[in-house]
């Protein structure tokens, strides 16, 4: 039994708000205003920001700038991966030396007890559960790439991961031709809109200013303009994530890279049975063009992956509308690694957009001239960087203002890293698309060769998009 396209809601943000419900949308800026901290972007990034600030200094005004509303974008569209990885960690190692990336992991690592923690402090509801992250290798060379990511990881200080064979991977998931896995404690799963609905209401009630249906055209030193008015502050910080193109004279600083979802209908208990997954570990894997997935608190599948990876002039989706093929090649991967959901429906599906900087770096920084601040360039990896990043712009921001002195975040390798731009079009929108299709070549190729080696395809793709 398929399912098809009119059996599938698509879009509406995400299958996480079709779940939970919509918020009410906060009333736009009325005019002119000041502030001493003006935020631009209500997601996970702006509202992590906004609730460590007002915590260290209750005084503050802070004003959040929302377009849409809070968690629109990539906050409540995401696959709830709260885990520790960190874009650009290798990057920072050989800029910086080998220590200071390990403090830089440690502190990601520390980052998904610490989202654990406010959320249950704060009486925020998520769907939680630390299972840790699974990824698993299904061919010979994806076996020979997990077996180096892993004592790449214990290099980083990871001690507590762990490398399971095909018998002892089976016995947590029962993943078709999995050969191998890498476990780490460091991961749970949440839901992405839960927490961003949230969030918003915990930072509102601390006295946090929030408009939303208030779209930020261009951000300078001390002023966040928007449609209704301007905001000024002593301190703009842009939280934007895949959305910063749309800032005036942003276009190619971070690329709004997309991906795609889907959502299956709840399984049965003889389902569950069958594929394990009673420890509720989020699931990836080690193709190029890997996907990612977890186990919802009801019982679903929620898969995802690479659809159309890149629109061209930076442009971003319609409230999370997916291509039928996109959903078609979604569907197709969740059969290769569950063979007896061939049956299963899938009730939903959709889109987002995160951001990628031209090196593949997440990055925080504050110029301390301008009292403008940034912070993003995730890769897909930001709901736990997107706490971290937080954390650090408030010690960054009460430096500057002479509140505190530096701190351990501030000193951390990602702080202040600067990066060029993405080429001008039509280049980068060739340079993406032929990238995705050469990494899409290379993991058909390694499946039908049964080799160890990883293919060279990928290797070139790697060295041309600067992720190495």
């Amino acid at each position: 039994m398929g399912t098809s396209a009119t059996d599938i809601v698509n879009g509406g943000i995400s299958f996480w708000y079709a779940d939970d419900g919509l918020p009410a949308v906060r009333p736009p800026l009325a005019g002119d205003a000041s502030a001493d901290v003006v935020i631009v972007g209500g997601g996970y990034t702006g509202l992590w920001t906004a609730y460590y600030l007002k915590k260290a200094a209750p005084g503050l005004r802070i004003t959040v700038l929302e377009r849409k509303f809070c968690g629109y974008g990539a906050s409540g569209r995401n696959g709830g991966w709260l885990y520790n990885g960190i874009a650009g960690r290798d990057r920072y190692a050989k800029l910086h030396g080998h220590e200071a990336a390990v403090r830089l992991q440690r502190a990601m690592n520390d980052t998904v007890d610490e989202v654990i923690a406010v959320a249950g402090a704060e009486g925020i509801e998520a769907d939680l559960h630390k299972g840790g992250v699974l990824e698993v290798a299904r061919t010979p060379a994806q076996l020979a790439r997990l077996k180096d990511f892993h004592a790449h990881e214990l290099s980083y200080g990871e001690q507590d991961r762990e490398l399971y064979g095909a018998t002892e991977t089976a016995e947590r998931i029962t993943v078709a031709d999995a050969v191998g896995s890498s476990w780490t404690p460091h991961g749970a799963r949440l839901h992405p809109a839960k927490l961003a609905k949230g969030l918003a209401a915990v930072v509102e009630a601390l006295g946090v200013t929030i408009h939303e249906s208030t779209p930020v055209t261009e951000i300078r030193p001390r002023h966040a303009v928007t449609p209704y008015g301007t905001v000024r502050a002593p301190y703009v910080l842009r939280c934007t994530e895949g959305f910063t193109a749309d800032l005036k004279g942003q276009r190619r600083t971070w690329l709004p890279m997309n991906s795609s979802m889907i959502a299956t209908e709840p399984l049965t208990d003889e389902q569950w049975a069958a594929l394990g997954w009673a420890g509720r570990e989020t699931l990836g894997d080690m193709a190029h063009a890997y996907m990612y997935a977890q186990r919802t608190a009801d019982g679903r599948i929620a898969l995802g992956g690479r659809g159309v990876p890149y629109r061209f002039g930076s442009g971003t989706d319609n409230d999370g509308r997916t291509q039928e093929a996109t959903i078609e090649a979604l569907r197709d991967l969740l059969v290769r690694f569950f063979p007896t959901l061939a049956g299963v429906r899938v009730a939903h599906a959709w889109s987002g957009v995160l951001g990628v900087p031209r090196d593949w770096c997440a990055t925080v920084t504050l110029d301390r001239s301008t009292g403008l601040g940034w912070a993003g360039g995730y890769v897909g990896s930001g709901v736990a960087t997107t706490n971290l990043a937080a954390r650090t712009l408030r010690d960054l921001v009460r430096h500057d203002s002479g509140e505190s002195g530096p701190t351990e975040l501030t000193e951390l390798p990602w702080v202040n890293h600067r990066v060029r731009k993405w080429e001008p079009e039509p280049l980068r929108w060739l340079g993406v698309q032929g990238m995705y299709a050469t990494y899409r070549t290379a993991d058909r190729r390694e499946s039908a060769s049964h080799s160890a080696r990883s293919s060279r395809l990928a290797r070139i793709a790697d060295r041309v998009s600067g992720r190495h």
